[in-house]
């Protein structure tokens, strides 16, 4: 990753990236670590950060095996893991091994001599410099001896925690491999064309004249060839598209509607689904987030896009409580896109591996089944409801609406693709997708 004569000092850029992975290790998101690092670094720390995630199960097994004792200082741990990920990328790059596109490859030397001056920065983490460097030297020595290894282990063989592999094999064991290996590439950037202000096609012509070329994906989406920063793309102040998984763009053409309907999206923010669902069809719609904050969003996107309407209602409060906000009209469809471990959406939040629990499972599938209950009552009859989750797990899909069919044997289910898990280079998300529909 060559750095441009603007670029800030590769080692600020290493300690940036460290002090985001710290941030991880102590249980907050990574979004919100780099939103704390300076604007000059966070595109590099965001870079160096997320390869570190996608390589964080091998590099603690490394970091385990040559340093038994973590380090008791954070920073210094995360600059030892930053390190092990990155080297390890340079030698694979040196032996002529393929990169997953954006992978960060530097020197072996630079990158060592790098990182001991990015130690050298932070008083917490001088005194470690002697540690950083014989660490990662010792593991480029080391590194094929290490390897057998490393390859029994389970979370440094995938990159997962043994828990979430043991969960993915034992759901999909014909697939568990492609599942875990596509969890470590970086996900292809999807626009959706918001067909009131421009047609699919004429986005991609506007694309292709501003440089930028896509393919098609889906109904309404374009895949870029290369990822840009959102603001670097044509339209972006125009409304005329909005960043979306092919897999999440499936959502506003699975839900039947027409002009005129009641809608409820039960768990609305960022935004994404509401928006499609109001380019598509002119409806009386309230879109319901329990975070204030996310719901703002909800509402600066409706307004990029031109989607603001009195017809539209942005409300703060509990799906699993409409005794607090329901006004007892019932809705004609509702789009639940409920909480959940978000298992299918870790190549673009590689964190999410890390900071879930296993029990973290049971407890999001109790949440959904609330939210089903109460929302059931509120749909009309002969309305539609779609159960949308972004996780690969049975728990959060298959199983959830088995159990909810159980307890609601008067909901006919409809046709729907279920699971759709991430594979090649264009697959959308890791997603679930269930429509029921109330009897008349």
């Amino acid at each position: 990753m060559p750095e441009s004569p603007q670029s800030p000092a590769l080692s600020d850029q290493l300690l940036a990236a460290a002090r985001a992975i710290g941030a991880v290790l102590d249980g907050q998101s990574l979004s919100e670590a780099l939103e704390s690092i300076p604007a000059a670094l966070r595109p590099a720390a965001q870079a160096l950060s997320f390869h570190a995630m996608r390589r964080l199960g091998h590099a603690r097994a490394v970091r385990e095996r040559l340093v038994p004792r973590r380090p008791p200082e954070r920073l210094t741990e995360a600059l030892i893991l930053l390190g092990l990920s990155l080297l390890e990328a340079s030698l694979r790059q040196s032996e002529g091994t393929g990169q997953p596109p954006g992978t960060p490859v530097y020197h072996e030397h630079t990158l060592v001599h790098q990182l001991v001056e990015a130690a050298a920065v932070d008083r917490r983490t001088r005194p470690a410099k002697g540690l950083i460097n014989a660490v990662l030297r010792r593991y480029g020595r080391e590194r094929a001896a290490l390897a057998a290894e490393l390859v029994r282990r389970p979370d440094a063989a995938w990159n997962h925690p043994d828990w979430w592999v043991t969960t993915v094999r034992e759901a999909w064991p014909d697939d568990w491999q492609t599942i875990l290996s596509a969890a470590d590439r970086p996900p292809p950037m999807a626009l959706r064309a918001n067909v009131r202000r421009i047609g699919r096609d004429t986005l991609r012509a506007r694309l292709d004249e501003a440089g930028l070329a896509a393919r098609p994906v889906g109904e309404d989406g374009l895949i870029l060839d290369t990822p840009r920063p959102v603001r670097d793309i044509p339209g972006y102040a125009e409304g005329w598209w909005s960043v979306q998984d092919p897999s999440a763009q499936r959502a506003a053409r699975l839900l039947p509607l027409q002009d005129g309907m009641r809608v409820l999206d039960a768990c609305a923010a960022p935004g994404g689904k509401t928006a499609h669902l109001l380019e598509r069809h002119a409806l009386r719609l309230t879109a319901l987030d329990s975070d204030t904050k996310r719901l703002e969003r909800v509402g600066d996107n409706l307004r990029r896009l031109g989607l603001e309407s009195p017809d539209v209602t942005l409300r703060c409060a509990d799906a699993a409580r409409p005794g607090d906000w329901w006004d007892g009209q019932p809705f004609d469809a509702i789009l639940a896109d409920v909480p959940c471990t978000a298992s299918g959406v870790v190549r673009r939040h590689p964190d999410i591996r890390w900071l879930r629990r296993e029990d973290d499972l049971a407890r999001t599938a109790a949440l959904q089944a609330r939210i089903m209950d109460a929302l059931w009552p509120l749909l009309a009859p002969g309305g539609h409801l779609l159960y949308a989750t972004c996780s690969i797990f049975p728990q959060e899909g298959e199983s959830q609406i088995r159990a909810f069919l159980d307890r609601h044997p008067e909901a006919l289910r409809l046709p729907a693709p279920g699971h759709i898990l991430p594979a090649g280079p264009d697959s959308g998300d890791g997603f679930f997708y269930a429509l029921l529909r109330k009897p008349a």
